[in-house]
This record gives structure tokens, sequence and C-alpha cells, in this order.
């Protein structure tokens, strides 16, 4: 399956499941209840709970947290307000200490003078999942040799500690 397909099925399984939902999947999901008790309590099939789980390569996501460089809702609606009344760019961002250049590009992602709308700009924020594809996921060969280890009974750990030392280094047919 190539990358592109993957991300396309993550954005559609994501996309049905509420936070809620995201939140008792995964707590009972690692808690090891099966996929098909999980769908039942939450009204969906078991294959849609392992797609979603899947999707994220059975890790729990990390809660994404707005970094401080980024603007708040605060200061986009103070940047909305600002354009409403007028106000020059570096007007605005003078009131709110930051550079120039971040209300611009701020205006510029979001609708300009005449189309920006805190609310909008904060909610494309939240939206937006950066999908990263675990090397896994891209690289067959390397997804074929950890299967294989694991499939010998390696813990995760010692194949990460054989993949770290480079081929010449390693024995291959090293013991557990």
């Amino acid at each position: 399956m190539s990358v592109r397909v993957l991300s396309l099925i993550e954005e559609v399984v994501v996309a049905r499941f509420s936070e809620e939902e995201r939140v008792e999947v995964w707590d009972r999901w690692q808690a090891g209840d099966a996929n098909r008790l999980i769908g039942r309590d939450l009204g969906r099939s078991a294959a849609s709970i392992r797609a979603f789980v899947e999707s994220w390569g059975g890790v729990r996501p990390p809660v994404r947290r707005r970094s401080l460089w980024h603007l708040s809702l605060v200061e986009r609606e103070e940047i909305s307000r600002g354009v409403a009344a007028g106000d020059s760019l570096r007007m605005v961002a003078t009131r709110l200490g930051r550079a120039p250049s971040t209300i611009s590009r701020e205006l510029a992602r979001n609708g300009g003078r005449v189309g920006y709308r805190a609310h909008h700009a904060d909610r494309a924020f939240r939206r937006a999942r950066r999908p990263k594809p675990s090397k896994l996921a891209e690289h067959q060969k390397l997804r074929g040799v950890v299967e294989e280890k694991l499939a010998e009974w390696w813990s995760p750990q010692q194949v990460v500690l054989w993949l770290k030392h480079p081929p010449c280094d390693r024995d291959d047919s090293s013991e557990k």
C-alpha cells in the first residue's frame, strides 16, 4: 500500500471518531480489550476499531499541545479586531508583542485582510494533523527484517539495538 493511500485512509478513519471516542478506544485497547467489545460499546464495527488503531501504527498519538510560538485564539481575535478597525500590521504586531511578519503570514494564510476570521484560523490549526508515516510503513525491506526478528521472539528493544549497529559490526546470526 502506498504512503499516499495510507494517508487517505488515516484521514477517513480519524474523522469518524470524536475526541471522546478516540480516548476511549485507546484506553480500552491499551487495557487489552478486544476490538469487538470496544466496537460494540461504541456502536462501531471491530474492523473500524482495528483500522483506527492501525492508522497510528498501534501507538497512541501524543496529545497535541500548542507551542508558545503559535498564535492563540485570543491573539487571533485581536488581529481580527485590528484588521477590522483598519490598523496597520505593525500596530497590531506591537500590541501583541509579535513580529509584523507573523501577523502578515497569519493574514496571508487565512483569508487576507478582507476574509480573515479568528475562529476559522484557530479551527484550521486545531484540525491540522501532520501525519508522518512510520519508517516501517515506508520501507518494506526494513519492516520485513523487523517482523522476522520479532517472529524469532526478539524483544522490540533487542531489535532496535541490533538495528543501531552498522551491518559490518553486526552478526546476523547473533543470539538473542
